[in-house]
């Protein structure tokens, strides 16, 4: 549909998920067909993920199938949807906007309105504030953070020139936007900055490329998506890790999953409501192909 991304001829998509406890992950679903992406973890325990431009829903137990969340007024959508507060979702689309959803699916409503692109990645503990990266003029270097009110209104500008940067994700309690940036030389690394765009502060200090810093619900451990060094924006079907930081102690990180992805893989926040676990997609391709 639209601009969604799809497979490539002999790649599937396979969705699972990681317990922290055991170091084991567990396949959830797999699809030949439709390149699903970015899972988010509902409260009632499903998976909310994107495929061909459109909402789903997929119980994360053994034989079970997505299932379209029909959305009323809203265009394709891209992979940036992040849950709000009760059955809130909001998501960004193809047109550049973010609107705000039920998960029992229904009319949609926009949020933006201003002359800019808007990725949504994060929606504060209240659901009263969004985080997203505002691109201008279709120039993707230009991306920046930004907040706004999750009603609407005039949007708020967190960083300036120096970046670009992606992924801004509220903490569980609100006091901290983390997120990756170039700002700091070349390749991607986590940072984080106050929610009223103070305090800016590095975190990660690898040769790797790190990208979408998530925390778990209780703010005790967080994971985020590494690229190989050299590795230019967050491209898909790519030797990726996910590694796993816990407390807040990030140069301590470790490698809990390789696998074939990167874009679609852990674009949005996929922790369970416990805490425990996390959900990912990869993208393999059939080795006989």
């Amino acid at each position: 549909m639209g601009s969604a991304r799809t497979l490539a001829p002999q790649q599937k998509c396979r969705i699972l998920t990681y317990d922290v406890s055991t170091g084991v992950s567990t396949p959830v679903y797999t699809s030949s067909s439709v390149l699903f992406e970015a899972p988010n973890w509902a409260a009632d325990g499903d998976l909310i993920l994107n495929g061909d431009g459109l909402l789903w829903r997929l119980p994360v137990a053994e034989g079970s199938a997505p299932v379209e969340i029909p959305l009323d007024g809203v265009p394709g959508l891209n992979n940036d949807h992040v849950l709000g507060v009760g059955d809130a979702i909001f998501v960004s689309a193809d047109d550049g906007h973010i609107y705000e959803a039920s998960l029992r699916g229904g009319p949609g409503r926009r949020v933006t309105h201003e002359d800019r692109m808007h990725f949504l990645h994060g929606v504060s503990p209240d659901g009263t504030e969004l985080a997203y990266v505002g691109i201008e003029g279709q120039r993707w270097d230009s991306g920046n953070l930004w907040t706004i009110g999750a009603a609407g209104g005039a949007s708020t500008r967190l960083t300036s020139e120096g970046g670009p940067d992606d992924g801004p994700e509220y903490t569980p309690d609100g006091s901290w936007i983390y997120f990756n940036t170039e700002r700091f030389g070349v390749g991607a690394q986590i940072a984080r900055i106050r929610p009223d765009g103070t305090e800016l502060e590095q975190l990660t200090f690898d040769e790797r490329v790190n990208w979408f810093p998530h925390f778990a619900p209780d703010g005790n451990r967080a994971v985020y998506l590494s690229y190989p060094p050299g590795t230019s924006g967050h491209p898909a079907d790519r030797p990726v890790e996910l590694r796993l930081v816990e407390g807040d102690d990030w140069r301590s990180a470790r490698t809990v999953v390789s696998l074939p992805g990167g874009q679609g893989t852990i674009n949005v926040n996929s922790w369970s409501p416990d805490s425990r676990r996390f959900a990912y997609v990869e993208y393999p391709f059939d080795p006989a192909a």
